[in-house]
């Protein structure tokens, strides 16, 4: 398996943990709130007391549900715009590094750096890569 092909599944791992995390969360609290607002209105509202516990239930999970899609999505959405933040850092001093050194700075040429700062950095020590 590629060092590249590798990262990518590190980073779908990551971003699966990320997004089990948060949903996780958010269901609860919205869970929560739905649990708190059904139990409200069944003790101030008259018509809301006669109706089954499954359609009471039913709007409790209804709300759970929804905060683990919108937990889960949003922490999504922002774990991949700091990734891709991440990579084009490390591709914009990948180019200028190799500009400096009169190469043209291809995708190989940057999959080549990349690979030799890896080296770098597990032969100091670092943990970068």
């Amino acid at each position: 398996m590629s060092a590249s092909a590798r990262r990518l599944g590190e980073d779908a791992d990551r971003a699966y943990a990320i997004q089990v995390a948060a949903g996780t969360k958010s269901a609860v609290v919205y869970g929560g709130l739905g649990l708190g607002a059904v139990a409200l209105a069944h003790c101030t509202w008259p018509f809301f007391r006669h109706q089954t516990l499954a359609f009471k239930s039913f709007l409790v999970s209804i709300s759970a549900v929804f905060g683990l899609a919108i937990g889960a999505d949003n922490a999504l959405l922002s774990h991949e715009a700091e990734r891709r933040r991440s990579e084009n850092a490390i591709r914009r001093q990948a180019t200028l590094e190799l500009s400096r050194r009169g190469m043209v700075p291809t995708e190989t040429a940057i999959a080549k750096w990349r690979a030799e700062k890896a080296q770098q950095s597990s032969a100091n020590g670092d943990g970068m890569g």
